[in-house]
């Protein structure tokens, strides 16, 4: 359980609300949600498909429950090409926002959110990779560019990587982030692939991480949710 020094994100790619059971069901999805017991979610295909990609996952449930959803700027859209950031509870607080087009044979993006929160200032960067090595070669080193530019700050990435190596591919593209081990988090009902990632910057620590296995989670979507503890970490700079 995460206590007041820990701050838990967590990152779930909903599949449009559509379980195993070919059923959408978005109550279920909120309740696998709501078991994680994380400060902020990164979501994917939070939105459904075709235009004008209305939420999947009802703007009304989620504001029934308490929680906030960063304006992304998609009209309608619970997010930014299916990518979605919600966060509840005290002393946490949207700075700056922003997305990202990424590079690539099939339309992707990445969002970008910089809360304070009662560990401190972080920037959380939400993303769905492709389904192409190549694609997620270029989108990783697009991402750690447009990272490279902005002020420096503590920086969560975590979103579903679509890398089904257990090898650190992705990490040697990016060795000033720190992936966290990776562990099955798909298909949902006998998980095989760590597809599903969270990595961390300078700054910030994982006390504990995990995939979210309770039930309904093996049903209610193809992926299993991951989530982080994290907490301040000895500030070591940027390596170059």
């Amino acid at each position: 359980m995460p206590t007041s020094s820990t701050l838990r994100i967590a990152s779930y790619n909903i599949q449009k609300c559509v379980g195993l059971d070919f059923r959408r069901q978005p109550q279920r999805i909120l309740q696998v949600i709501e078991n994680m017991k994380a400060d902020i979610v990164v979501l994917q295909e939070a939105d459904k498909r075709l235009p004008p990609r209305p939420a999947a996952l009802p703007h009304f449930m989620l504001d029934e429950a308490g929680w906030q959803i960063v304006d992304l700027g998609g009209a309608g859209s619970l997010g930014w090409h299916g990518n979605a950031v919600i966060w509840r509870g005290e002393g946490i607080s949207v700075r700056r926002k922003g997305h990202h087009e990424l590079p690539g044979l099939e339309p992707r993006g990445a969002v970008r959110v910089e809360f304070d929160t009662h560990i401190g200032p972080l920037r959380v960067m939400g993303m769905h990779l492709g389904l192409l090595p190549a694609s997620r070669r270029q989108q990783i080193l697009h991402i750690r560019r447009n990272d490279w530019d902005m002020d420096q700050m503590p920086t969560v990435w975590a979103g579903d990587f679509n890398e089904w190596s257990r090898q650190p591919v992705l990490d040697h593209l990016v060795p000033e982030m720190r992936f966290l081990p990776p562990r099955p988090s798909f298909p949902a009902a006998q998980p095989l692939g760590a597809l599903d990632r969270i990595a961390l910057g300078s700054g910030i620590q994982a006390v504990a991480h995990g995939v979210h296995d309770t039930r309904p989670a093996h049903i209610a979507s193809d992926h299993l949710p991951v989530w982080a503890d994290l907490t301040r970490a000895r500030s070591e700079g940027r390596k170059r």
